[in-house]
């Protein structure tokens, strides 16, 4: 990818309503390589629970199918909601939903709602004016339609959220008619005027964090989702771990660290030694452990330096998980960077460190080159990352 094609961060944060098991709003993404284009999804099913996951992953799954196909949108969400099961109590089949649908290459963009709180565009912090129009499907017009078709720049924002946000303390003292979208946007101004270049995930953290404490309890009363499509140059950051298959492979391994323009990364003891080594750099080793993990070093120029094989398996799970919230280990610090990137570039040595064929060692202890495999699925398919990977 070319430096200057704008690329788009997104990203998602939810909370689901206290006391149930599994939150009833569904966000999905689906990306179409060779057309640049990517499609987001966000859908608040009725009421809340397991049901409720059921109407919105449903409605998700089939807005992205038939969006990606082309299908007339009107006609696609009549489907939808002939198609979705009816609720016993209400008589009604029902699940929000909100589509955005981008071109990168051109940054036209069109986004499609429909009973959830309307979609925020910033530019520059700024409100940009969108110019919507109205439609109702055959058999359902009692539920409106919009469709908003927009062009996109460099460090523009969409952001979309489902209602538990924007209802978040509704009835309380301090928010009789709720947290509305203008407190919502409020917030969201003075965080990016803090810190203009947020990435999606942490924006969308904050504000769900933030809705959640506008309850006079800190209880979500509603399931609660936040999405933030954040369109942007793209964030490089290189990540080396394991020795080269051949000894005298290693100056130009650590050549390529240095001459790379973006975040770096070492995971991998024997990894940090070498580039140390070759770059006549000091290694500062914290004997400290954070969690079950080892503590990251510290090394100039080199933004995260941390333990191999066990770290690595960690980003992996915390990435698919999701849940690197409550982690405080070197895992988590090197989950918040991949996710704060946008092209990443795996270097994986391939010369076998012998520590690792130890019996006694944990069963679920991948080998190097596989669990970089797992994280460059994961990185692709739940956060559209572009991945390059180089074996040595």
């Amino acid at each position: 990818m070319n430096e200057q094609t704008l690329f788009v961060e997104i990203d998602y944060a939810q909370e689901k309503k206290h006391g149930e098991e599994i939150c009833g709003d569904s966000f999905a993404v689906k990306q179409i390589q060779e057309r640049q284009r990517r499609i987001a999804v966000l859908s608040d099913g009725l009421g809340s629970g397991v049901k409720a996951n059921i109407l919105s992953c449903m409605t998700a799954e089939m807005a992205l199918r038939f969006i990606a196909s082309e299908m007339d949108v009107i006609e696609s969400i009549k489907v939808i909601m002939d198609v979705l099961p009816v609720c016993e109590v209400r008589k009604i089949s029902y699940s929000t939903l909100t589509i955005v649908d981008t071109l990168l290459l051109s940054g036209e963009t069109r986004i499609i709602e429909m009973g959830n709180p309307p979609f925020i565009h910033l530019r520059k912090n700024e409100i940009v004016p969108a110019h919507h129009k109205e439609y109702t499907a055959a058999g359902w017009q009692n539920r409106t339609i919009r469709i908003t078709t927009t062009s996109i720049e460099p460090e523009d924002r969409l952001i979309i959220f489902s209602d538990g946000v924007t209802q978040a303390g509704l009835g309380s003292e301090n928010y009789p008619m709720g947290w509305r979208e203008k407190g919502c946007l409020n917030y969201i101004h003075s965080i990016i005027k803090k810190n203009p270049y947020i990435s999606a995930g942490k924006l969308s953290e904050d504000i769900i964090r933030r809705a959640r404490y506008c309850e006079p309890d800190n209880l979500a009363h509603d399931d609660m989702t936040c999405s933030v499509l954040y369109f942007r140059y793209p964030r490089r950051t290189i990540v080396m771990t394991g020795p080269p298959f051949h000894t005298e492979q290693d100056a130009t391994y650590a050549q390529d660290l240095l001459t790379f323009k973006g975040k770096k990364v070492i995971c991998g003891g024997t990894t940090a030694n070498i580039i140390a080594r070759e770059l006549n750099l000091p290694i500062t080793t914290s004997i400290k452990r954070q969690g079950d993990l080892p503590s990251p070093s510290i090394m100039p120029g080199i933004d995260l330096v941390t333990e191999g094989i066990l770290t690595l398996t960690r980003t992996y799970q915390l990435l698919k998980e999701r849940d690197n919230y409550k982690d405080e280990t070197a895992a988590a610090e090197l989950v918040k960077l991949l996710r704060e990137s946008d092209i990443i570039d795996f270097y994986v040595g391939t010369r076998i460190n012998e520590a690792h064929q130890d019996p006694s060692l944990p069963r679920e202890l991948e080998i190097r080159r596989n669990i970089i495999k797992k994280i460059k699925t994961v990185l692709e398919e739940q956060y559209l990352k572009e991945i390059h990977l180089y074996y040595i």
